[in-house]
C-alpha cells in the first residue's frame, strides 16, 4: 500500500489557484476537475467522495433534512450511520486487512469504522453553556491533542470569529496522526475559504485568506512527502457569486402553507402542521409538502419565483441522484446569482430567539449569516465580549449577536453551472493516477483508492 493524505481545501477551483497560491500551483500541474454531485454541500459531496455513490444511494441528500419519524429539521447530524453505503475504509480493508485510516474532520465522523477519528464536539453543560471541544476515538486521543495544541478552536470554525486558527488547528492534529500513527489513508478537512468565498464572493478581497491556506497548505505538502506520503489536493464544491437571496418559507407562508408556533411572542414552524415548508441549504431547498394535492400549486408557484431555476418533481429528482426517502416532495435548485435562506417570519420583532444566534442544530436550514455581527447592534464587539465574559464567569448567556441581513452573502454554492468558480478540483502528487479527462464526483472514491493500491513510484520507499 501507498500511504496516501488527502486535503480537502474547501471552495478551491482553479480560478483561485495562480500566483496567489504558489504552492498549490506547484502541484496543480497534475489535476484534474470534478463535476460535482447534486447538491454540492459538505455533508453531500464528502458522503459521496466517500462511498462514490449518490445521494439516491447513500442517502446524505443535504447538510440535513427533515426526519419524518422524529417530526423534526436537523442539520449537522454527526452519526456516520446514516450514510447509508460502505465506505472507503471499508472497501479498503476488505481488500487489505492491514489498511488503516485517519478521518480528520471530515463529517459524519462519529459511531463510524474508521481506526482513528477528530470532529468538532462542543460541550454542552447542564447549565446551558456550550463549550468549545472536539471529538476522538480512541477517546484518550482527545486529551492527547488539547495537550499538544490546545483546546479546538471551535468558535473560529464556525461563526463571526472564523479565522485560519481552525485550519491551523486540524493541520496540526494530522501531522500529529501521521508522527504517531501512520494511517494508510488520512482524510484531511481545511475549511479555511469557505468562509471568505461566502462572505465576500470568489472576485473579492480575499488574498490574505488565500495565503494563509496556501501557506498552511505548503507545509503539509512539505511534511507529508518528506514522510513518503502520496498527496492529494480537492475540494468538495466551488463557490460562485451571489447577489439574491431567495425565501421559500415566506414565499410558502404568504400561500397560506405554513403554520406557526408563537412562543413567548415568536414564531416556531410546526413542522407536522405545515402543509408544506422548506428546508433551505445554500442553493438547494428541499420541500417538504404533506398533502400530495397541493404539489402542483407549490411547483407552479416556485416555478414563476425569480432566483428559482429548477422545481423537481418525483421522478424528476433521478436526474440530479436525489430521489430518496429524506429529499422533499419538490426540490429547488437555485440560479447562478442566487441562494435560498430558511427564513420564515416577516415582523423581525417575531423571529425565532435562535435567529440573532449561531445556533446550527436548531435552524431549520443552513444560514451563512451566523459569519457576521448584527449590524443594528451598537458597539457589537463590546457585546459579544460582555457575552464572553458572563459565559467566563459561569452565568447563563445568550450570544445574540448574529446577523439576519441575508444581502450580506456574497458567495454560495450547491448548483454546478460549469463555470471555473462552481467547478472543485482534483490534483495529485502521483501524475500517473490524475485522468486527462473530467471526473464525476462518484469517481473520487475510486482515484483514491487506486492511489491507496498503486505500485510504488521510482524513488518510493512506501
Amino acid at each position: 500500500m501507498q500511504r496516501t493524505v488527502v486535503l480537502n481545501v474547501v471552495g478551491l477551483t482553479r480560478a483561485l489557484i495562480g500566483e496567489r497560491t504558489p504552492n498549490i500551483q506547484k502541484l496543480a500541474a497534475h489535476s484534474t476537475t470534478i463535476k460535482p454531485v447534486t447538491p454540492a454541500v459538505t455533508c453531500s459531496a464528502q458522503a459521496t467522495y466517500l462511498t462514490g455513490k449518490q445521494p439516491s444511494e447513500h442517502g446524505i441528500v443535504a447538510n440535513g433534512w427533515y426526519f419524518r419519524d422524529q417530526n423534526e429539521v436537523w442539520l449537522w447530524r454527526q452519526s456516520n450511520k446514516l450514510i447509508q453505503a460502505p465506505k472507503i475504509w471499508d472497501i479498503a480493508r476488505a481488500r487489505n486487512k492491514d489498511f488503516t485510516c485517519s478521518n480528520t474532520f471530515w463529517w459524519y465522523a462519529m459511531a463510524t469504522e474508521a481506526d482513528y477519528t477528530l470532529t468538532p464536539r462542543p460541550l454542552y453543560l447542564a447549565d446551558g453553556r456550550k463549550l468549545p471541544d472536539c471529538y476522538t476515538y480512541p477517546l484518550e486521543l482527545r486529551e492527547k491533542l488539547t495537550e499538544e495544541f490546545g483546546t479546538f478552536p471551535l468558535f473560529n470554525f464556525w461563526g463571526p470569529m472564523t479565522s485560519i486558527k481552525s485550519s491551523r488547528w486540524i493541520a496540526d492534529a494530522a501531522m500529529y496522526m501521521e508522527r504517531e500513527h501512520q494511517p494508510s489513508l488520512q482524510l484531511v478537512y481545511l475549511p479555511h475559504l469557505d468562509y471568505c468565498l461566502q462572505k465576500f464572493g470568489p472576485d473579492g478581497d480575499i488574498d490574505k485568506d488565500l495565503k494563509e491556506i496556501d501557506d498552511l497548505v505548503g507545509e503539509l505538502i512539505d511534511y507529508f512527502s518528506a514522510r513518503d506520503c502520496q498527496i492529494i489536493i480537492l475540494s468538495e464544491y466551488g463557490i460562485g457569486p451571489v447577489n439574491r437571496p431567495v425565501h421559500p418559507n415566506r414565499i410558502l407562508r404568504e400561500a397560506g402553507k405554513l403554520s406557526l408556533k408563537v412562543d413567548l411572542g415568536r414564531e416556531y414552524l410546526d413542522f407536522h402542521t405545515c402543509r408544506a415548508f422548506a428546508m433551505s441549504d445554500h442553493q438547494i431547498a428541499h420541500i417538504y409538502v404533506q398533502e400530495h394535492t397541493d404539489i402542483a400549486e407549490i411547483k407552479a408557484l416556485f416555478q414563476a419565483t425569480p432566483g428559482v431555476a429548477k422545481v423537481l418533481e418525483g421522478a424528476e429528482r433521478a436526474e440530479y441522484g436525489l430521489d430518496h426517502e429524506r429529499a422533499g416532495e419538490l426540490i429547488l435548485l437555485a440560479e447562478p446569482d442566487s441562494w435560498f435562506t430558511y427564513y420564515y417570519w416577516q415582523d423581525k420583532d417575531r423571529a425565532p430567539d435562535y435567529a440573532h444566534q449561531v445556533e446550527i442544530h436548531k435552524k431549520p436550514g443552513f444560514d451563512p449569516c451566523e459569519m457576521f455581527l448584527n449590524p443594528e447592534l451598537k458597539l457589537p464587539k463590546l457585546k459579544v465580549a460582555q457575552r464572553l465574559l458572563q459565559k467566563k464567569l459561569g452565568f447563563r448567556y445568550v450570544l445574540d449577536v448574529i446577523s439576519t441581513d441575508a444581502t450580506q452573502i456574497k458567495g454560495s454554492h450547491g448548483v454546478w453551472d460549469g463555470s471555473d468558480y462552481t467547478t472543485p478540483v482534483f490534483i495529485s502528487s502521483n501524475p500517473a493516477l490524475v485522468p486527462e479527462q473530467q471526473i464525476h464526483a462518484t469517481d473520487v472514491c475510486d482515484l483514491i483508492l487506486r492511489h491507496v493500491f498503486s505500485e510504488p513510484q521510482d524513488g518510493d520507499t512506501t
